[in-house]
């Protein structure tokens, strides 16, 4: 979902700017970039794995928001990702954004997928609390799942139909046909 580059600002100033804007905005080391809307598929993608997750997190003092809550990736990084899961004390108690998340989700559309597998991918890397890293294709039913691992390690683990995504750092198991249900897919 991004959109034309817009002027550079420094970080304090983008977050006050932006509280004064109706559209999201991601700010990337001083650049802004404008947030297009999403396909139908690609919001039913996200509502559809909220949904699921939704009842589970609530047994375990969790929270999930849906493409509205920025994260703060660094001083110079937020990003607005499709879904993101935070158990911490300090972003459950926090009203801007999130600062530890443990799941964060992207749903890919073309415009989008190279940025989510590349620069985003390595960036939220970077956050500790991050454990797993999941991208829902909207196009076609693929899913991708990367697990922190030992050191800077992350591991792969791709889902298709028939699959059941596991979230191992939230103890939850979903079928992929869930995330899939009524989104409507290309031929």
């Amino acid at each position: 979902m991004i959109a034309s580059p817009q002027p550079q600002l420094s970080a304090e100033e983008y977050l006050a700017w932006e509280t004064q804007r109706e559209t999201r905005h991601e700010y990337v080391n001083g650049a802004i970039i404008a947030m297009t809307g999403g396909s139908v598929a690609h919001n039913l993608l996200a509502l559809n794995l909220y949904s699921a997750l939704r009842p589970h997190l609530r047994e375990c003092n969790c929270v999930a928001t849906v493409s509205d809550v920025k994260v703060q990736v660094s001083s110079s990084i937020y990003y607005y990702p499709d879904l993101v899961v935070t158990c911490s004390d300090r972003d459950l108690q926090g009203r801007q954004l999130i600062q530890d998340p443990c799941l964060i989700v992207e749903v890919l559309s073309p415009n989008t997928a190279a940025n989510d597998r590349g620069d985003k991918f390595k960036n939220y890397r970077n956050l500790n609390s991050l454990q797993e890293y999941v991208l829902i294709d909207s196009e076609k039913i693929s899913v991708e799942r990367y697990r922190r691992g030992e050191g800077w390690m992350w591991l792969y683990h791709p889902y298709t139909a028939g699959d059941t995504l596991i979230l191992e750092s939230l103890e939850f198991e979903c079928a992929i046909d869930q995330v899939y249900e009524d989104v409507p897919l290309e031929p």
